[in-house]
């Protein structure tokens, strides 16, 4: 019993910690717009999503129960499993985070949990019609539906402000943009900080604590809660570049788009229960953001680099789970030796990232990225796009003698 006890204290502590990583993932999915438009100081942005993500925490359980009780069979689950499902996420999570892009924590958890289970107790075990519906379908949907919202959401901005006053706009914007950053830290809240409730309690009715079909007990919802609000405080600075800086250049009245959108989404997914990504979410939408705009640019260099981490997330994490479970089946010595290996792997990804530190004193200090090439249909409107009226090119302008010029070719009488 105390051998138990000890996995099932150890499993507990991982998931909180893995809430924590959690927290400073994906603090760019609500703060990165804001931060980089100059609407908050970075320090009072991630300080406010933390106290939002900890007050969303207290709003449902329905993301909570997906995990705990519908996509995999709660029989054939030891606490064990959940470790190393763990294992898995946490690793995936720091190192997307040391090369800045801003994957999935959720599909990390969600594939660190189908690689150990697999690896356990077979493929039987994962109920693949929660998977397609609540989790796979999600996935790909969120990011166009969002996407596509912010994207007529920017145009319908300007075009409503395109007589306003600029400066008093700005500063209008720069407002809804700050209660919109509000929304997504709450909607962040009930969707993410539950992901880690129900790994608890699938954890509590794996070692018999808890009955099964139990919903997350109160201190469970208020650990998860603080975890992922202090993990948020801490920051992800190097995501929160690349998600306001490096993916698109942003103006007030598209963070604010972007933000808006990505919160509804948020919100209607937790309420229905599906397991999103909000860095998927959030990412859409700045893109779509970036396109809505005239004259917006999406680098897609940087979005190329983030899809294809988004597609290794799911089998990434499982691969790395499956592993561990592996391990962790030799007894308490595979575990130990599982452990070691987590933490020792972390502190070598925290001291790699300090050969280049990114805080909140230059997050906003990012060079942009040399212009891509330009494609066919790109060359092909700018061939026939006249320039704006009362502009010259500069070639042209170069080519002109000024008129005192003593170079310059004697003028002819008429």
């Amino acid at each position: 019993m105390e051998s138990f006890s000890l996995i099932l204290a150890i499993v507990v502590v991982t998931a909180l910690a893995f809430d924590f990583t959690n927290g400073f993932h994906d603090t760019a999915n609500a703060m990165a717009t804001t931060i980089s438009t100059g609407a908050l100081r970075p320090k009072v942005a991630v300080a406010m999503s933390a106290v939002l993500n900890l007050v969303g925490a207290f709003l449902s359980v329905e993301v909570a129960n997906t995990i705990s009780k519908g996509l995999v069979d709660e029989a054939g689950i030891r606490p064990e499993v959940i470790f190393a499902a763990l294992v898995g996420a946490i690793l995936w999570n720091l190192l997307t985070w040391l090369v800045g892009l801003p994957s999935s924590s959720s599909h990390a958890l969600m594939g660190g949990l189908i690689g150990a289970t697999v690896a356990s107790a077979g493929f039987g075990a994962v109920h693949g019609d929660v998977l397609v519906t609540k989790v796979l379908i999600p996935a790909i949907a969120a990011p166009l539906v969002a996407g596509l919202a912010a994207m007529f959401a920017t145009r319908l901005t300007y075009r409503m402000g395109r007589n306003a006053d600029g400066k008093a706009s700005e500063k209008g914007y720069r407002a809804g943009q700050i209660a919109s950053a509000g929304l997504v830290s709450l909607a962040h809240g009930t969707n993410d900080a539950q992901k880690t409730m129900g790994i608890i309690t699938l954890a509590l009715v794996a070692g018999g604590t808890l009955a099964p079909d139990s919903d997350p007990p109160m201190w469970v919802i208020l650990s998860a809660g603080i975890a992922i609000a202090l993990g948020t405080y801490l920051g992800g600075w190097r995501i929160i570049r690349t998600m306001g800086k490096g993916l698109t250049d942003l103006q007030p009245q598209q963070g604010f788009a972007a933000q808006t959108s990505a919160a509804t989404v948020i919100l209607a997914s937790s309420h229905l229960g599906f397991s999103l990504s909000t860095t998927h979410s959030v990412s859409g939408s700045v893109m779509g953001a970036g396109l809505g705009r005239k004259g917006g640019v999406v680098r897609w260099s940087t979005a190329t680099r983030m899809f294809v981490a988004w597609g290794l997330t799911l089998p990434a994490a499982a691969l790395v789970a499956a592993l561990a479970e592996w391990v962790c089946g030799f007894g308490a010595w595979g575990t130990a030796v599982v452990a070691v290996f987590l933490i020792a792997s972390s502190a070598a990804i925290w001291k790699i990232s300090r050969r280049e530190v990114i805080d909140h004193t230059n997050v906003n200090d990012h060079e942009t990225p040399d212009a891509e090439p330009s494609g066919v249909v790109t060359q092909a409107m700018a061939a026939v796009t006249p320039p704006p009226a009362g502009t010259v090119s500069e070639e042209l302008a170069a080519t002109i003698p000024a008129p005192n010029d003593p170079a310059s070719p004697a003028r002819t009488s008429v």
